[in-house]
């Protein structure tokens, strides 16, 4: 990953990381691979954010002080930067704490479209140590995650935030070598320790 500057994605590069996107969504626990084209310029956790804004679309990039990537995505995008609770795209370059992750944009029971895709970096989708058995639409039985870099309390503020379905956000965890899981408002997450 080289230093934040880069423009957009080029349109293939874009079309597989959106598809990929779709594709962890639909399979909530099934890890899967962004293009390494992708992640030669951009943190993975921004790979999803830069595919999917347009200049309609509000975004925010969670990184430490100092940081650049809120830049970039606003180049590579022309989307517009919003405040976190506001954005519809969130990209989480840095740990969120679970009072973070409560404070996303819900959407409503009549507008379950405005809910935030929130994109949380995490170091492995395996090998933490709170395992996650996953369950619901999209899911053959279940599956099983045991991340390593979300916050304790995280799958107990994540039921709070998607207890009002339809309303209720969506999650990708992103790994830092670009594997994808898909976490949708309607996959229910039992965390053992």
């Amino acid at each position: 990953m080289t230093a934040p500057g880069v423009t957009a994605l080029d349109s293939v590069a874009a079309q597989q990381a959106f598809r990929v996107v779709l594709e962890a969504l639909a399979r909530p626990g099934t890890p899967m691979a962004l293009p390494r084209q992708t992640m030669e310029s951009l943190a993975p956790a921004v790979v999803p954010v830069v595919a999917l804004a347009d200049p309609t679309i509000g975004v925010c990039v969670l990184e430490n002080p100092g940081g650049r990537w809120a830049d970039t995505v606003a180049t590579a995008t022309s989307a517009p930067i919003w405040p976190a609770e506001m954005a519809r795209l969130v990209a989480a370059v840095r740990p969120v704490t679970a009072d973070e992750l409560r404070g996303f944009s819900r959407g409503s029971a009549e507008a379950p479209e405005d809910a935030a895709l929130v994109v949380l970096g995490v170091a492995d989708v395996h090998g933490g140590p709170r395992r996650w058995t996953v369950s619901g639409p999209g899911v053959r039985g279940t599956a099983t995650v045991t991340p390593r870099g979300a916050a304790a309390g995280f799958v107990a503020a994540r039921a709070e935030v998607v207890g009002a379905y339809p309303a209720g956000i969506d999650i990708l965890l992103v790994t830092d070598d670009g594997r994808v899981v898909g976490l949708p408002r309607t996959t229910t997450i039992t965390e053992e320790h």
